[in-house]
């Protein structure tokens, strides 16, 4: 569906929270991919009040599983723990005047992309105060009642993601030897809370204020808090910089704030292991995604460089193993 083809069924879902007669202008695409559509627009009221937004769209015929229906029930329920997420305004199914799932939210100024949060200026003033923002952040996300956001997936990650290197069918050595250390070393099992999984800069809106939402849920899931602190400071989130949190700051910023704002101690061998896993983990993608290219499945330039990082996550394995 086409961007102008929207524009009635958008005034309809938007009927309710803003009114009959509600108009929809400057509705164009952003960004978005096979399975979904992003665009940006304004709805504006009879009363003449703007409302800036964005339109999270799946493909019409391709079934969403119900993900970006989970996705808006995370965000409400992460706005309600004190988490920066995008306001929900709408959300429905495949069977709603959209037809397909959909989800409509506050449209959130500011920076998204790494390189310029980590060298605007503008940005300066609050770079220093990041790491230990996403610690109070993080510690808002785990305590999110699972309950909230039932059918949340609780499964072994390692073991999810072991399983997926084993099913590409080729032999990564250093990967598999990163598995095994992990799987010797694994850290106390903890209770499960609710997990971002994708919590890193990149992911965030960023302006001069801190951090303004967080973005990305779809891989939300049930499991130890701390794989999310561990995401945060793999260092491909760095982008050249060496500073160990997302390029902007040090663990002790984000653990001291975590600690504060959550009321548990934070096990620095734990934290150490899941920044192992999540180096393990962008490994694994890296070569799914190559292996899309070099099918044949899916020709593309930006696929086949992910494919290089590979090397790069194993250097950073086998320094940690050393």
């Amino acid at each position: 569906m086409q961007p102008a083809q929207l524009t009635e069924p958008l005034s309809h879902v938007l009927a309710e929270p803003y009114g009959p007669r509600t108009e929809i202008t400057g509705l164009r695409r952003v960004a978005g991919g096979a399975s979904r559509v992003t665009c940006s627009f304004d709805a504006v009221t009879p009363d003449g009040d703007r409302h800036a937004l964005i339109l999270r769209l799946g493909s019409p015929g391709i079934s969403a599983g119900g993900l970006l229906l989970r996705e808006a029930a995370l965000m409400r329920a992460a706005a309600a723990a004190g988490v920066p997420a995008p306001q929900v305004i709408a959300a429905g199914g495949e069977d709603g005047p959209l037809g397909a799932e959909f989800v409509v939210m506050a449209r959130v100024e500011g920076e998204t992309i790494p390189r310029r949060v980590l060298r605007s200026p503008e940005l300066a003033g609050v770079r220093p105060l990041l790491a230990a923002q996403c610690g109070e952040i993080l510690a808002a996300i785990h305590r999110i009642p699972p309950a909230a956001v039932p059918g949340l997936d609780d499964g072994d990650q390692l073991g999810a993601w072991r399983a997926l290197l084993e099913a590409t069918g080729h032999p990564h050595p250093a990967l598999e030897l990163a598995v095994r250390r992990l799987e010797r070393e694994r850290p106390p099992r903890r209770p499960l809370a609710v997990v971002h999984g994708d919590f890193r800069n990149g992911n965030l809106i960023i302006g001069p204020d801190g951090v303004r939402a967080v973005l990305d849920w779809e891989l939300a899931h049930l499991g130890d808090p701390l794989e999310d602190l561990g995401w945060l400071c793999v260092k491909a989130w760095r982008f050249g910089s060496p500073l160990p949190v997302g390029g902007f700051g040090g663990y002790e910023q984000l653990v001291g704030a975590y600690e504060k704002a959550a009321g548990v101690r934070v096990d620095r061998h734990a934290l150490r292991w899941w920044e192992m896993f999540g180096i393990l983990k962008w490994a694994v993608v890296c070569v799914m995604q190559a292996e899309r290219h070099l099918s044949g499945g899916e020709r593309s330039i930006e696929l086949a460089a992910l494919g290089r990082r590979v090397a790069e996550n194993e250097w950073d394995l086998l320094r940690m193993l050393s």
